[in-house]
């Protein structure tokens, strides 16, 4: 008894820590998001927005390294599909809803109300669009294989140079009216170019270094505190833990999605971030396992790691075509979040989702078949890539 008492009162002491660790990530996230707003003036925003993603979601790649260090095989799986479920699932549908509310208020002030149908991309969004298509498709040959191994954290990586090779070469954005910008960006860019530069550089190193150093503290108060409400490993580490590690990138996004103009830019840091995840942190896994084991090991997949994967993989391949047509219209978000959110209520519902994405792919596949829908993403990016080669 005293035992399991002493465990509870060192769980809430933790627990505690939320109070100064949630506001120092929430800082460090704006930090970060005023250094991109800033910078994608001066080199592609596409490319800046792979950059941040691995600041934001730093904490995710050392939950995910600490399990494969352990060579915990079953947890291995709920991390990194937790992670990616979340960022489609819930990542986007809260961009759009956030510039759904503001994009209200702001019209509401003029006295007309008008409502956000849908987000439209622009033509260098195509890239990270594209660029998460091969990962998805990678993802499904896991899922075939039932394993995990270096070669497949070789070919992860070389897809992510790739996608970076590419996406550097799309030009800076064009510099809009002063005016229009938040206070912090605009103090930025109106000073001269090196102290311009120094503050650009030092939001990214600021932000990221608190992120770094406050990820653990952050992740041990949040698990303290899923021990306190009684919550499993498992649970945790696909549903919690994702969410908490993940937070500075929703900050962000949801910080730039406020404006209708930048809601796109908000859409492609999630969208980045879910490259990154499906590249270099499933990467990341057979890596660690090898060093740990001190030899090059395959890490085997049962029947419900091979769900798992595959369930991720469609909810993926579901937000790469909905993306396609270039818009992110109200009911996709609507569809997305209610089955994200399924999922979190009812968790043994994996192979009934599964058929419900599938589903929803096939129909989007057969009306672009018949011309009721178009995927335009394919040819804005050939388009865009032929432009910058």
């Amino acid at each position: 008894m005293k035992t399991i008492l002493s465990a509870l009162v060192a769980s809430k002491s933790k627990a505690a820590a939320a109070f100064w660790t949630f506001p120092s990530i929430l800082i460090a996230a704006l930090a970060i998001a005023w250094g991109a707003e800033s910078a994608q003036f001066l080199i592609s925003q596409g490319f800046v927005l792979a950059i941040i993603s691995w600041l934001q979601t730093s904490p995710e790649f050392v939950v995910e390294g600490l399990i494969a260090w352990k060579q915990n095989i079953t947890l291995m799986t709920a991390n990194f599909t937790g992670a990616t479920r979340l960022l489609i699932g819930f990542g986007m549908p809260t961009v759009y809803l956030t510039a759904y509310l503001f994009n209200l208020r702001s019209h509401k002030k003029h006295g007309r109300a008008r409502h956000l149908k849908s987000i439209t991309l622009k033509p260098e969004n195509s890239v990270p669009v594209m660029g998460l298509l091969l990962p998805i498709v990678y993802a499904l040959w896991i899922v075939l294989k039932a394993s995990l191994h270096l070669g497949d954290a070789a070919v992860l990586i070389v897809i992510y140079a790739a996608y970076l090779f590419i996406i550097r070469k799309i030009p800076p954005q064009e510099v809009e009216s002063l005016e229009e910008m938040e206070p912090v960006p605009r103090f930025i860019l109106t000073r001269p170019k090196k102290i311009r530069n120094l503050l650009i550089l030092s939001c990214f190193l600021s932000g990221g270094v608190v992120i770094f150093f406050v990820a653990e503290p952050f992740l041990e108060s949040m698990l303290a505190l899923a021990v306190v409400l009684g919550l499993s490993d498992y649970f945790f580490v696909q549903w919690v833990a994702p969410f908490l590690s993940e937070f500075p990138e929703f900050i962000s996004a949801s910080y730039w999605a406020r404006t209708v103009k930048k809601a796109p830019m908000a859409l492609m840091n999630t969208v980045s971030s879910a490259i990154a995840e499906l590249t270099l942190l499933v990467a990341l896994i057979p890596i660690v396992y090898s060093f740990s084991r001190g030899e090059p090991s395959i890490i085997p997949f049962d029947h419900l790691h091979q769900i798992e994967i595959l369930l991720t993989a469609l909810q993926a391949l579901l937000g790469f075509v909905l993306l396609a047509n270039m818009e992110f219209r109200w009911y996709e978000a609507l569809g997305l979040f209610g089955l994200w959110l399924f999922q979190l209520v009812v968790p043994h519902s994996r192979e009934e989702i599964m058929f419900v994405y599938g589903f929803w792919i096939l129909a989007e596949v057969i009306m672009a078949f018949f011309g009721l829908r178009k995927f335009a993403v394919f040819g804005v990016f050939k388009r865009l890539v032929k432009e910058h080669s």
